[in-house]
């Protein structure tokens, strides 16, 4: 980073109107890795001017998701409602200035003016204050503080995403940046605030393309710099519309409790509309290093689940086992109805890389890491009842005389005391390992059948063998 450029601020600024959602995350990714690659600041901004829609709950899902995903972000997190002194201050310039006027016109007067414009097919500027002086009667009236927007010549915005975009001036309407109760809209506040705290690049949703070239106006009316603009193409679903629920347009604490890790939901989210060569798996090493807004996609990214789930399986593979286990050890011991005993829990241990083999969800690695726990008698699915029938019975007693009578309990010699049982018996192999599976596992999904009864240990796979045979 050069000495004579100036430190690169960028904020991820969500409503709390409800939880992170999916979009909003890979916005505040953005925004994290293009602030940390250039050695610069992060910040958050809770855009809770809504009061009526904003709640703490909310507040505390963004919190939650962001922690979660760690990206951390520099300095306290501002409330933008805290700032609304501060936001009406820079109105009252504006109209000193006489970059804005005062609007007395009633709603009444401006939704029939809207209205005629619409008829004539024309913009409705709000404009009806513009060039008017008030008597004394409408002096007496509330009023609102509207920008007065420049009428001629047009705009262009040079987005580091978009590339260069021109507005005419001439479709921009006069917006209220003070209500008439005093307080700051949106539009406003998000400027004041973008400049207070020395935001260099304002990376957002394209569906905020629009509102860059209003901002820009207030931005020059204050004689501000004007920050750099990146509007990143929005979700779609696998059909190519706009996300919604239906598509996973939950909030991230909904993928974290689908049995996501956070790593992969970030390496899942760097991907969707930023691309580095033909690499998908990236670290949050490589992602700092290599982030930059050129490589951002100007086309809309599609949501896939199952692209998702082959990385969460990718990131479930490389965790470490003792981390895996304390993320899902509460949703075991439901599944089990105890709290992990440490034989228990060093089982999973050993198992895990044999669990994590094709696990792409946590819960099925819940489920398979069950196996392992101490729930005599198994329960059994229809498969699994279907291998222990009056025929398989003696060749599963058998085989628990035969494992009792060892006095080493290592895989090779397990194997070898069922295959000589198997042949003493004349059986195939077959007819016999099928039975012990499912005695020892109910049927849930395990590895190898050797390497599972090893971990189980001698007495508890004798003991799950002598159940069945006492059924």
């Amino acid at each position: 980073m050069h000495s004579d450029m100036p430190k690169v601020v960028t904020r991820f600024a969500p409503s709390p109107t409800g939880f992170l959602h999916i979009g909003g995350a890979r916005t505040a990714l953005y925004n994290w890795l293009f602030a940390r690659h250039h050695g610069g600041d992060f910040l958050l901004r809770i855009e809770d001017t809504d009061k009526k829609r904003s709640t703490n709950e909310a507040i505390e899902a963004i919190l939650h998701g962001m922690k979660w995903l760690r990206l951390d972000w520099d300095g306290d997190a501002v409330s933008q409602a805290a700032r609304a002194d501060r936001h009406k201050e820079v109105a009252l310039a504006m109209l000193e200035s006489g970059n804005a006027y005062r609007c007395y016109a009633t709603a009444e007067e401006l939704s029939k003016e809207r209205e005629k414009a619409r008829a004539e097919g024309r913009n409705f500027r709000g404009d009806l204050w513009r060039d008017r002086e008030p008597d004394e009667e409408a002096e007496k009236q509330p009023y609102s503080i509207r920008i007065k927007m420049p009428r001629d010549g047009e705009v262009t915005i040079a987005d580091a995403v978009q590339g260069d975009v021109t507005v005419k001036n001439a479709e921009l309407d006069d917006m209220i940046i003070l209500r008439s109760d005093g307080t700051p809209t949106y539009m406003l506040a998000v400027v004041v605030d973008d400049h207070d705290m020395g935001v260099t690049h304002v990376i957002r949703g394209d569906d905020h393309l629009n509102n860059a070239f209003r901002q820009y106006q207030i931005y020059t009316a204050m004689g501000w710099t004007i920050p750099v603009f990146a509007h990143i193409p929005l979700i779609h679903g696998p059909d190519g519309k706009k996300l919604s629920k239906r598509h996973g347009a939950l909030g991230v604490e909904g993928y974290e409790e689908m049995g996501f890790l956070p790593e992969a939901m970030r390496n899942y989210l760097l991907r969707l509309g930023w691309s580095h060569g033909d690499d998908e798996i990236i670290t949050t090493e490589q992602a700092i290093e290599w982030f930059t807004l050129d490589n951002v996609g100007r086309s809309p990214a599609r949501f896939d689940f199952d692209k998702l789930d082959n990385l969460n399986n990718h990131y479930i593979r490389e965790a470490d086992a003792n981390r895996l286990l304390s993320i899902f050890q509460s949703a075991l011991e439901n599944n089990v109805g105890h709290a992990l005993t440490e034989t228990e829990a060093s089982r999973i241990l050993r198992a895990m890389p044999a669990l994590t083999e094709r696990a792409k969800r946590l819960p099925e690695l819940v489920e398979s890491a069950s196996l392992f726990c101490n729930t005599r008698p198994l329960d059994l699915t229809e498969n699994a009842a279907k291998q222990l029938t009056e025929e398989t019975l003696p060749v599963i007693a058998g085989v628990a005389n035969e494992l009792e009578a060892l006095t080493d309990w290592n895989g090779s010699v397990i194997k070898a005391a069922i295959m000589a049982f198997a042949e003493a018996e004349a059986l195939k192999l077959g007819k016999v390992m099928q039975p012990i599976r499912a005695a020892v596992t109910g049927g849930k999904q395990s590895g190898d059948l050797v390497e599972t009864l090893e971990i189980l240990g001698q007495s508890e796979t004798i003991g799950r063998l002598r159940d069945r045979v006492a059924a």
